[in-house]
């Protein structure tokens, strides 16, 4: 068995694809998860790959989107109204996650709407000087709601079919 078949048969590129998927800004797990079931996953599956596939761009946003930020103003000055435009609404999402700290650092992730998720809630916690070792379970815990909640919505509307 070639491991094109064998990807096909137990469903791990439609898996991987789906943590891919997930970890495109603005797509986040709220599109992930939909996808994955499209895609034939298992609700439990497509969960658990967005999940995952969200996650992984975090850690790295909070620790390095300034130095990334400030190499794109030197390097490609046509950007910075790009870089300007990301910060703003960094410092925009920021204030109304710094009233209730790290509490509201996972409500803000966890609501299920365009312009919140990981990828913002990364940038506003970069912005806001959070320590990556609170942030973390804070956006986490907001991932775990937003994708349970984007799940039981897929499962039903697959359940209707």
């Amino acid at each position: 068995m070639d491991i094109l078949q064998w990807l096909t048969q137990t469903k791990v590129g439609e898996f991987v694809f789906t943590m891919l998927v997930s970890m495109i800004p603005v797509v986040e797990l709220r599109g992930g998860i939909p996808f994955g079931v499209t895609a034939g996953l298992p609700v439990w599956a497509a969960w658990l790959a967005a999940i995952t596939g969200n996650l992984i761009p975090v850690p790295f946003i909070i620790v390095y989107i300034r130095r990334i930020f400030q190499w794109m103003r030197r390097r490609f000055p046509k950007l910075n109204s790009t870089v300007d435009a990301l910060e703003r609404k960094a410092h925009l999402k920021g204030q109304k996650v710094s009233r209730y700290k790290y509490l509201g650092l996972a409500i803000f992730v966890a609501i299920p709407l365009p312009g919140t998720g990981a990828w913002t809630g990364a940038l506003a916690a970069a912005f806001l000087d959070m320590p990556l070792r609170r942030a973390i379970p804070s956006i986490v815990a907001g991932v775990l709601v937003a994708g349970t909640v984007i799940s039981l919505l897929a499962y039903g509307v697959v359940s209707l079919f």
